[in-house]
Formats: structure tokens, C-alpha cells, sequence
């Protein structure tokens, strides 16, 4: 039987959605999808803000379809329908329209929008000149309580599929008080900040999640009971389990400051001794050699640092980048390796 892929979905950032939000919702509705916990809501209310525009906003998942056609009235002969002040303010001034977890409506409440996403419309009544209409939810592959879109749903719109950055979000988290700690982990492993949704409803990584959890210790700090079990118990309840157990046992190790990546290379000697620091560093590692930004080191240093290690650890930083660390010269330590791992 034939397979039926998926069409490819093109990601942006979230500062390229703003962007476009900006010079483009006073005239066309946008949907942006991504996982939970990326800043979707948060990146709207900040591009109104700039923008100068009041943000209304509606919880799909809490309002029922009159909420959004009105209230019919008699008036003379006939009923007319009274739009909510939320959707349609007394004064005619623009403002923008955030429809929150829109995928997660009922197929009433979406039929609802039609009119106001294509046309601007709620019955006989037109939003205010240059009002945004900005609508957001999550994907169906999240398992966030997501239900089909109509075709004429989708139509009426343009998606946007958002993507996290790593560096984007480093500029936001300075300007927000995010720990140091929190961003100096992030930093050096950018991969962290955004994990699959599990399977499992289980805490999992993402921005809002560490954004959060640099409050949690904020407050537990101030309070005096930040200790080791508290810190751990905020964080796994947080975290992936994967990111809180390495986070917690940096905080615990105090690693101290990071030297460059390469420094860690060129002299291995300065690889932190106990395990969870140096498992840390080591996966630094491969980042970097995945990225492709350790290149312009000498083959006689990567070969030097790779016979550094255990075996066990020369595995870890060489699975599934055999041909990058081949590229920069680690032919003879890699076969070193494999005479070691094969005995021969």
C-alpha cells in the first residue's frame, strides 16, 4: 500500500512571525501553530504593544458560538444580532484580535469565525479599520486536546508553523530576568530548550518551562529553602527528566565558569572529573561538531583529545558524527577505537 506523506511544513521564528504579523494583520488573518510552551501568546501581546494596538483576547476552548455571533434583539420588525463588546468595542478604534487555541474550539465555535477571519465581519457589523485578527494553537501531533480544522477554516487563513530559536530566545531571556545559570545551561546546550512532546503527560522542556522554572528558584531562593532536594523537585517537575537530572547536578558539581569548547580540545586535561560535568562538556562537544564550527582545529589535537578519553566516552561523542570527526582528521584515534572495541 501506497504511503501518503505529510506536506513539508516550512518553520519560522518568532521574530519573523512578528514581523509579518505586523505589517500584515490589519489585512490578513494569521493561524500560527507550534508546540506547547513556545511563546506564541506572548509574542503576539508584545507585537500589538509595539505596534500601539489594545490586545483582546478569547480562550477558544472557553467560549461557546454566541459568544462570537452575539445576542439577537428585536428591533421594529426584525432581529439583529448584538456583537460582544469583547469582538466589538462602543468606541471604533482598531485594536488586535487574539483568538487563543483556536484548533482546540468545538466545529461550531469555528464556524463562527468565518466571517470575522476572511471578512472582517460579525453579521452586519465590520471590525474597526486596521483591527488584527491573530489566531494560535497547537498542532495535532502535540496531543494538546486538538481537534480537526475544516478545509474552510484553513483556507480562510494564512499558518504559520513557528519554530524555537535558541539565540532569539537568549536576547529575550537577558531582558526578562531569566538566571544566569538557566541561560549559561541553554547556552551550552541549546538543545534542551525545546524537547518533543512525549508520549506521556510527563514535564517536558520547553522555553515557558524554563522560564518558569527560573522563577520557581528565584522565589525559593529569596524564601532561604533553596537546597539540593528542592532544587531538584523544581526542576524534574519542570523538566525532561534528562534536562533537570544534568541541570541539577551542574548546580550541585559547581562546574564553575565554561572555557570555549575548543579549549576542552586542545587540552583535555581540563575536562571536569566528575561524571555529570564532564558527560555535560562532552555532549557540548558534539553539539559543536555536529554545528560544524570545530573545523578549524588540527587533526593532531582532535586525535589527541579523542585517545584522551574512555572508550565508553569516545562512543558517546562519536555516535552518528563518525564522518564529521572524520572530516576534521580523527581518522587514527577513531581506529585506535575500533581495534580496542573489536580486539583485534
Amino acid at each position: 500500500m501506497e504511503v501518503v506523506r505529510s506536506p513539508l511544513e516550512v518553520s519560522i521564528t518568532l521574530s519573523q512571525a512578528k514581523k509579518l504579523i505586523q505589517c500584515m494583520s490589519h489585512e490578513q488573518s494569521f493561524m500560527l501553530l507550534s508546540p506547547p510552551g513556545v511563546g506564541k501568546s506572548e509574542m503576539v501581546y508584545q507585537a500589538a504593544a509595539e505596534a500601539g494596538l489594545p490586545c483582546r483576547s478569547l480562550l477558544g476552548t472557553q467560549i461557546a458560538p454566541e459568544d462570537v455571533s452575539g445576542i439577537p434583539r428585536i428591533v421594529g420588525e426584525r432581529s439583529v444580532f448584538c456583537p460582544p463588546r469583547m469582538l466589538l468595542p462602543e468606541k471604533p478604534e482598531p485594536f488586535c484580535l487574539f483568538l487563543d487555541e483556536l484548533p482546540a474550539c468545538a466545529p461550531d465555535v469555528q464556524k463562527a469565525f468565518y466571517s470575522l477571519l476572511l471578512e472582517r465581519r460579525l453579521g452586519e457589523h465590520a471590525l474597526p479599520r486596521g483591527t488584527w485578527v491573530v489566531a494560535a494553537g497547537n498542532r495535532a501531533q502535540d496531543r494538546a486536546l486538538v481537534r480537526s480544522m475544516s478545509s474552510a477554516l484553513v483556507n480562510r487563513v494564512t499558518i504559520l508553523h513557528l519554530r524555537v530559536d535558541a539565540g532569539e530566545w537568549q536576547d529575550w531571556a537577558a531582558r526578562h530576568g531569566v538566571r544566569a545559570d538557566v541561560r549559561n545551561f541553554i547556552a551550552h546546550m541549546p538543545d534542551a530548550l525545546m524537547r518533543p512532546v512525549p508520549a506521556e503527560p510527563v514535564p517536558f522542556s520547553t522555553p515557558r518551562a524554563w522560564t518558569l522554572l527560573s522563577r520557581a528558584l528565584d522565589l525559593a531562593e529569596g524564601a532561604g529553602v533553596l537546597t539540593p532536594d528542592t532544587r531538584r523537585a523544581l526542576a524534574f517537575g519542570r523538566l525532561s527528566a534528562e534536562d533537570a537530572a544534568v541541570f541539577c547536578a551542574l548546580a550541585e558539581e559547581q562546574i564553575g565558569a565554561m572555557r570555549p569548547i575548543e579549549d576542552y580540545i586542545v587540552r583535555p586535561e581540563l575536562l571536569p572529573r566528575t561524571d555529570a560535568a564532564r558527560w555535560f562538556i562532552l555532549n557540548c562537544v558534539r553539539q559543536n561538531v555536529r554545528d560544524g564550527t570545530l573545523s578549524h582545529l588540527k587533526p593532531r589535537a582532535v586525535n589527541r583529545f579523542l585517545r584522551a578519553l574512555q572508550p565508553e566516552q569516545q562512543l558517546t561523542v562519536l555516535t552518528d558524527l563518525v564522518e564529521r570527526w572524520g572530516e576534521m582528521g580523527a581518522d587514527r584515534a577513531m581506529l585506535d577505537l575500533l581495534k580496542k572495541v573489536t580486539a583485534t
